[in-house]
């Protein structure tokens, strides 16, 4: 920037200067300027008819006024004013909002229109935080003023409407906005305010059938008509829903359809952001938002990205190494519950093939250390409701019943807190080799070759891709020794999943039907469906996740036995 002395005549307000209100009151900067001169310069840019002011709209007004006050008896002094680059409408905006917040108070709207001028030139909410110094939520209120409509900024402005229904009006959908400034506006209808307005927002029982994206006749309840205007309602909305969510699924197959990367349906009621996504083509990565509202409208927002996923994906193409991992679809806990379950059940299989577990043995001496070191594996578990559910695989009961066997043969007894092979880091008393190795002589080669099965059994590592594995090699069916408990439904945490599950379960109709639900009503009717088939002759059901080989829910991917398997089977027929 440079310094340069500019006629006043030659200067004209910037229409990006953030402030709109307030600017003309200058008479406490008049005196000032009157008797010491303009002491701090306007930053000001090129124009086509001059120099346009983006910092010190004040200032300027004070100049015009003082000016005008000494009748052209004198000709003003030239202002002196710093000059940026022309074209540079982001920095334009934020020298003009950098100075406004710290001098004379802007009005919310003020601040809201130049806070969104900086987001569309590609800012995100953090930035625009740390560069004025003040909190993301301070932003993001303001922000949230960009989805009402410009009636209720002016009567805002105009104080006819107090700032706890501007914040509630915030969460409306642009129709409820236009419908409650009519109510308003008129002389004989009252627009609700506070708890009632809320109540008018978020009642959910007064759904216009304009909101509907099913065919109407599918509609089995009554539709009422508004004698005095042109709505027409669905009486109930429990009957409404169902058809509603039916819709919204048949929209999101049709997205997916078109090659969109995903699509996310928010529960119901639930606010969209806006102001934190960034506009995305399909081929970048774009998602589709699927927003349905308590009266029945359903808003779907095409091509986004939060600006979280934007930095994520800009990190990854530049091949940055410290770039965040994408969300993977199951929790650790979940993972951990599916390990151990898994586990018990291969280890179990491998009892009843001793030569595979032969060549597992000669396997595992040829690729560790010279000194082969055996340890169990501990199936150590992530929290106490995992080892409950655990205790009551029945692969485990049988496998510990097993152990009995072979303590029996070698003469071995668990009550004395002994264990056949230790864990790792466990303190063992020592054991005599030569008095094991006599005892192993007097027995049969039967004997012998069960005992060594259990052993590599028993050293299976929890987890890992050698589960896999033998999994593939012994056919292991899960449904033999796992059934579904609470302790399984309570570790889903993924939305996609739950809903893929209930599909599983209930039926595609019920699943698309509670699409919109909430994760704790979707789980329940899970429940109810498992408990109904438990009652039937139908085949007990199987997650995905307790498949061999194991298959996924949704394309997010980190699900490390799917990894391991697709690592390793090349190797195998």
């Amino acid at each position: 920037m440079q310094l340069q002395h500019i006629e006043l005549k030659n200067l004209a307000i910037s229409p990006l200067n953030v402030r709109k209100v307030g600017a003309k009151s200058v008479d406490d900067l008049m005196p000032s300027i009157q008797a010491h001169g303009v002491i701090q310069p306007l930053l000001v840019r090129p124009s086509d008819e001059g120099f346009e002011v983006v910092a010190g709209q004040r200032r300027f007004h004070a100049l015009q006024k003082l000016d005008d006050a000494a009748n052209n008896e004198s000709k003003p002094e030239p202002v002196p004013c710093l000059v940026m680059e022309s074209g540079d409408d982001a920095k334009a905006v934020e020298a003009s909002l950098a100075e406004n917040i710290a001098r004379l108070p802007m009005d919310e709207i003020d601040q809201y229109k130049a806070f969104a001028a900086l987001i569309k030139q590609g800012r995100d909410v953090a930035d625009i935080a740390s560069q004025f110094g003040i909190t993301e939520r301070h932003v993001t209120q303001r922000l949230a003023i960009a989805n009402l409509i410009a009636p209720i900024l002016t009567a805002y402005r105009k104080g006819e409407v107090d700032p706890t229904a501007v914040r509630l009006l915030t969460m409306a959908t642009k129709s409820q906005q236009k419908a409650w400034v009519k109510l308003l506006k008129s002389d004989d209808e009252y627009a609700p305010q506070g708890y009632q307005l809320k109540c008018w927002l978020f009642g959910g029982n007064q759904i216009t059938t304009t909101a509907a994206l099913f065919d109407l006749e599918a509609y089995d309840g009554n539709i009422i008509s508004d004698l005095f205007g042109e709505e027409r309602y669905f009486d109930d909305a429990a009957k409404f829903w169902p058809l509603q969510n039916q819709a919204i699924a048949e929209k999101r197959d049709a997205y997916l359809a078109e090659g969109w990367s995903d699509v996310i349906i928010w529960e119901l009621g639930d606010y969209f952001p806006s102001y934190e996504y960034v506009e995305t083509a399909k081929e970048d990565g774009g998602k589709v938002y699927i927003i349905p509202a308590h009266n029945g409208e359903v808003t779907c927002y095409e091509g986004q990205l939060s600006h979280a996923d934007v930095k994520k994906r800009d990190r990854a193409t530049k091949g940055d190494s410290d770039a965040p991992k994408a969300k993977a679809e199951l929790t650790k806990p979940m993972q951990n519950y599916l390990d151990v379950h898994r586990h018990s059940a291969v280890r179990l299989e491998l009892l009843n093939a001793q030569e595979l577990a032969l060549r597992l043995a000669v396997a595992q001496m040829i690729c560790s250390s010279e000194l082969w070191e055996v340890k169990a594996d501990p199936q150590k578990t992530a929290n106490d409701a995992i080892e409950s559910s655990l205790s009551e695989n029945a692969a485990q009961a049988r496998f510990a019943e097993q152990r009995a066997l072979i303590f029996e043969l070698l003469g071995m007894s668990e009550k004395d807190g002994d264990t056949l092979v230790p864990y790792k880091h466990e303190w063992q008393k020592s054991r005599d080799i030569h008095t094991v190795l006599a005892k192993l002589i007097t027995l049969d080669d039967e004997s012998v070759m069960k005992i060594f099965t259990f052993v590599v059994a028993e050293t299976l590592p929890c987890g890992s891709a050698l589960v896999e594995v033998l999994s593939n090699q012994l056919d292991v069916d899960m449904a033999e020794y796992w059934q579904s408990d609470e302790c399984f439904l309570s570790l889903l945490r993924d939305k996609s999943v739950i809903n893929a599950v209930l599909k599983d379960t209930a039926g595609k109709a019920k699943a698309d039907g509670n699409i919109t639900s909430t994760a704790k009503v979707q789980k329940q009717l899970i429940s109810e469906a498992l408990a109904a088939k438990s009652d039937s002759d139908k085949p007990a059901w199987l997650p995905r996740y307790m498949r061999f080989p194991m298959r996924s829910y949704t394309k997010q991917g980190g699900i490390s036995a799917i990894d391991q398997w697709s690592s390793v089977r090349k190797h195998y027929r």
